[in-house]
This record gives structure tokens, sequence and C-alpha cells, in this order.
């Protein structure tokens, strides 16, 4: 891909997205503005960013009404209602509440912007909340909605808004990216950015901690060393404890800076004994951070899962009698074993399982037995 200057506010954090960004602010300028936008694109290709650009564009007077702007990406405007996920799924009252907002008018800016991240986290009902919304929103509303995929949408969502689909990224393209943002070696820039399959934030968290990427090295050659039952519920357990680790590694300081928060706003320190009449705010906040906390560990195993898909999609290449453009290079021997071993069709036997183990914890499945039901069928060959 070639490189291009940064454009200016609001658009200079938007990376590798130029025709993107050129649609977007050809309609903020007073081009062709949908009153709903689709931003599709792979995890990493920065979905949410463009939107809040998007958004800075359109309530900012002109080009020049750069506090606004600031505000707007700062998420702290009052014409911005953003939902970021927390919980598992997007529950009826916050569309519901969205809905609400959407009617009010512009307070300063030109425009009231909806942004919705993750709207694939919809269930239908909540879905259907939008509808009428979406379809026939005040003129100075737009809505911005963020998925992976127009398919992780109702049909009757997908009807109403304009689609907008990213582009991912190259390998090199994102080491590079965060070769200058992180200072990080060129080894371990390129390593991040194939090892997180092209998501930009996944390989900048790589690039900079170590230990989550030892924890993705264990847990790879963990699964590639399980020969019995025994060795299933001890590496499934593994797997699920590394996940709650890490999600309470990110969790932990965002949760004690909002407990700190909420006190001195209320006006207690740290320590002090709190009334009972404070202790429901307190306790609204703890259920705020435990459905973050489960989302946290559901998105912990789901990247684990990305991981081991990864690393059999190498063996079906090696299979194949292809050697380009693996993603577990470092694994190379361990796979050429498996390779010699195995034949194709079990491989896909198990990429086959990998999604469906997905699928099962988006049903709430216990994730502990979700995955000793996949690494059974890695040792076995056949699905329990």
């Amino acid at each position: 891909m070639t490189s291009v200057a940064a454009p200016a506010l609001p658009w200079g954090d938007v990376w590798g997205q130029d025709e993107a960004v050129s649609i977007l602010r050809q309609a903020a300028d007073g081009g062709s503005l949908a009153h709903a936008w689709l931003v599709t694109g792979p995890p990493g290709s920065g979905r949410s960013t463009l939107a809040y650009a998007f958004a800075a564009a359109l309530i900012a007077q002109g080009p020049d009404d750069v506090h606004t702007m600031r505000q707007v990406l700062a998420g702290s405007h009052p014409d911005l209602t953003a939902l970021r996920t927390e919980g598992v799924i997007i529950t009826i009252a916050q569309a519901r509440a969205l809905v609400e907002r959407s009617y009010f008018s512009p307070s300063t800016g030109r425009y009231r912007v909806i942004v919705v991240e993750d709207a694939d986290r919809m269930t239908e009902r909540t879905s259907n909340v939008l509808l009428k919304a979406l379809e026939e929103p005040p003129p100075e509303t737009i809505w911005v909605l963020c998925a992976p995929s127009d398919a992780d949408l109702l049909p009757t969502i997908r009807s109403r808004v304009r689609l907008l689909r990213l582009r991912e990224p190259e390998v090199d393209d994102v080491a590079r990216l965060i070769q200058a943002r992180t200072d990080v070696s060129v080894d371990v820039a390129e390593q991040s950015a194939r090892h997180a399959q092209r998501h930009i934030g996944m390989a900048q968290r790589l690039a900079t901690d170590e230990a989550a990427r030892r924890r993705r090295d264990e847990t790879l050659r963990a699964v590639l060393r399980v020969r019995g039952i025994g060795d299933v519920v001890e590496v499934a357990g593994e797997i699920v404890q590394a996940a709650t680790d890490d999600a309470k590694a990110l969790t932990a300081e965002r949760d004690e800076a909002e407990r700190s928060a909420l006190l001195r706003t209320i006006g207690f320190a740290d320590g002090a004994k709190i009334p009972p009449a404070v202790r429901s705010q307190l306790s609204a906040l703890e259920d705020e951070q435990r459905k973050r906390a489960t989302r946290s560990l559901r998105d912990g195993i789901d990247r684990v899962l990305t991981d081991l898909q990864s690393l059999y999609r190498d063996l079906v290449l090696l299979q194949l009698g292809r050697d380009g453009g693996l993603i577990n290079v470092e694994l190379v021997d361990d796979l050429r074993a498996l390779a010699a071993a195995w034949r194709p069709q079990r491989t896909l036997r198990v990429l086959d399982h990998i999604a469906e183990t997905r699928d099962a914890l988006e049903q709430n499945v216990q994730p502990t037995l979700a995955l000793e039901s996949l690494l059974v069928t890695i040792v076995s060959g056949r699905k329990p």
C-alpha cells in the first residue's frame, strides 16, 4: 500500500482507509449524506476510529472548528451519543435510549450523531427497536453503526443503511505502523502484526506486552501437545485461566479508577466508610464492571479460538503443499510433523469445530466445557 500523509483533524487517527475517508469527507462536506451508515471491516481495521472521525466532521461547523472536533473525538460533545458495548449483548433498554436521543435536535453542532459500536451484538428484538428510527430519523440526525460484516445484522437493518466496507491492511503495513507507534524492533513488530492477523489494536498490544506474547505461544504449544483425555481437561483449564488472567489485567486498573472517580464525585475518599444511601451507586457500578469482565473473558477466549484457527489454517496450507503466508512460522516444525500424520479432512473437521465452539460460547455455553469438547475433536479427529 502506498503511504500518504495523514489528513488533518478529524481524520488523522484513521489509518489505511483512504477510500473510505474520501467518501465520508465528501458526505460531511455537503455531498451525498445518507441518514444512516454501516461501517464494516475485520477486527482492527479501524471501524470505530473512522466512525468517530466522521461524527466529528459532521458535528463541527467547518474544517476550522478544531475545538468541536476534539470534543467529539474525546467523546464529550453533547451532540454525540455513543454506545460502546460493555456487556455481551446490546440490550433493548440501551437501544430505546439511543432512539430517544436520536429525536433531540443538535444543541450546538450541525448534526446529532449516534454511533453504535459492535452493532452485531444486537439481538433480533433489539434490532427491531431501531428500525423506525433508522428509516425515518429527523433530518439533522445521522446514525453510524459498526460491525465486522453486514451479514451480522438483520436484512431489515441492512436495507436502511448505506454500507461502507473497509479494506484489510497487509501484515507489512501493520508492522510499519506498530513500529512507528511503539518503537519496538522490526522483528517484534512483524511477528506481532502476523500473529494478530493484521488486527492493529491486537498487534500493538502484542508488540508492547511480552507477557501477552508469551501466553499466546504457550497456549498454542499446549494444544499441540494434547495427546489424551487427561491432557484435554488440563489444557482446557489452562486456557480458561489464562483468558481469565488476561481479562483481569485489562479491566482491574480501569475498575479501580472508575470506583475512585465515583467516590471523589460524591465526596468520599478511598477507604472511607460508605453510607447506605451511596451503596446503591457503587453496586450499580460494580454490576456494570462485572458485565464488562464477562465480556472481556469471552473476548479473551475468542482470541484464543482465533489463534487456534490460524494454527490449523497453517496446517491445511502445509498439507496442501504450500508454505508461504504462514501465520505461526515459529511452530512450523511441529506443524510439518502434524501435516505428515493427519489427513486434510481431519484438520478441516477441527476448523469446523472451532467455528462451532465460537457459536456455542455466544449461546452462553460454559467456556471450559466448550474448550474440552474442541480439544477432544483435536485429539481424536472425531466430534464428541
